[in-house]
């Protein structure tokens, strides 16, 4: 059995927590495999929302296992929180969820870190969500981080307070006052909590499911545009979110992935710093950050808006080998009379739709206009249902992308799905 794999074509907050949920009854496994708590991803059922930072949308449903895997970073902090949180819904973790051995731990000295790195920077700063996550991949890289399978050994507290000291060094560079004694208590609590859970070796689990043809679902954090090497590189995350992410972050071989699931909003979002071509700040902007509750699930800032990018999307399309499109979001759109989509860019006069190393200066896009429609879509249940112009949406995305749209988004709830 392959290893089918779901992850943003975007920015990031294209809606991936709730269509994990959604597809998690055909799945045996789900498993988180990068990023860290600077993920947010927000289901909705039984008129309740429920935003997960480290934990896999999948735990909601019984008799489902759930991982975290080695390319995730944790923060035992967030993560005991998310834990208390579940038990008052009657969540058991402790029954469906594994932690990989080799996931690296965030301590308080990185968030600290990274706080000051991003005030150094001053009007320069890549928006970071100020979560410890760069510095706790730079300590990763660099040979000099802890992983949860440290904290089974005799030696640990030795080991936390060597990084710790190392990190003390860094911070008197940035001449930046801080105090961690309170939180460094609760990550310590924390830990104990930690420890009580399964601790494994993940990639063994993988891979011996693959072979009992147990299904596995890998789910991305963040979106392909933030990737650390193909993203709109300073303003990225600091994890590989693309595809080959799942092959590095669970130990599975490329030959073991099947489906690509691709997850698109109708337009785009943005959190934080960085160019965004097709960004609107302007009234239609506001509209659309008004209509679609764009909002970040983890920081709370506010996304900018703009419309669909096609030259991105097929961009992101290829480097992760998507097979199946998902349409998040189409309801917001609702109500608009045209609806611009970015069919190139126009660079020295040229036009092109292929996405360049730099979007940042000199790049104008340029738009098709589909007619929008007017019908409120939320209550719709079947594709053949909806607007005769939303479906011709959809229909221009297939032909310009050349994958079809298999799933499409009407509204938060987990019932507001239409599968094609």
């Amino acid at each position: 059995m392959k290893v089918d794999v779901l992850l943003g074509l975007q920015w990031g907050d294209e809606g991936k927590g709730k269509v994990v949920d959604v597809l998690t009854p055909k799945y045996d496994i789900i498993a988180r495999f990068q990023g860290g708590p600077n993920a947010g991803h927000s289901l909705e059922f039984n008129n309740i929302k429920h935003v997960l930072h480290l934990i896999p949308s999948g735990v909601f449903h019984e008799n489902k296992l759930n991982i975290i895997g080695n390319g995730v970073v944790l923060d035992p902090i967030v993560f005991v929180k998310e834990y208390n949180e579940l038990i008052k819904l009657g969540v058991d973790l402790k029954k469906n969820l594994v932690i990989s051995k080799k996931t690296h731990l965030i301590l308080p000295t990185h968030r600290t870190l990274d706080a000051a790195s991003e005030a150094a920077k001053g009007a320069t700063k890549i928006g970071s969500t100020l979560r410890g996550i760069g510095p706790t991949y730079m300590d990763k890289t660099g040979r000099n981080g802890l992983r949860v399978g440290d904290t089974l050994l005799p030696d640990f507290k030795e080991r936390y307070n060597s990084l710790k000291a190392k990190h003390a060094e860094i911070l008197k560079q940035y001449n930046f006052e801080y105090n961690i004694d309170e939180q460094e208590k609760e990550w310590l609590a924390s830990i104990e909590v930690l420890k009580q859970f399964k601790l494994v070796d993940s990639e063994h689990i993988v891979n011996n499911a693959i072979k009992k043809n147990q299904t596995i679902l890998a789910e991305g954090a963040q979106g392909t545009l933030l990737d650390i090497d193909f993203g709109s590189y300073p303003y990225v995350t600091s994890s590989n979110t693309i595809c080959a992410g799942a092959c590095t972050g669970l130990g599975v071989a490329p030959r073991s992935i099947g489906e690509v699931f691709g997850i698109v909003k109708a337009y785009c979002t943005r959190v934080g710093s960085g160019p965004f071509p097709t960004e609107q700040i302007n009234a239609q902007g506001e509209e659309l950050r008004k209509k679609g509750c764009e909002y970040g699930a983890t920081t709370g800032r506010p996304r900018r808006c703009g419309w669909l990018d096609l030259v991105a999307l097929k961009y992101s399309i290829a480097i992760n080998g998507v097979t199946q499109i998902i349409l998040t979001k189409s309801d917001v759109l609702s109500g608009m009379a045209k609806i611009p989509v970015c069919t190139h860019y126009k660079i020295d006069g040229q036009l092109t739709d292929e996405f360049p190393y730099s979007i940042e200066n000199g790049l104008e896009p340029v738009y098709a206009e589909l007619d929008g429609w007017n019908e409120d879509i939320t209550t719709c249940k079947t594709y053949d249902s909806l607007p005769v112009n939303l479906k011709k949406y959809i229909q221009f995305i297939e032909k310009e992308t050349g994958v079809p749209v298999s799933i499409v988004s009407v509204g938060p709830n987990r019932e507001q799905t239409i599968v094609r």
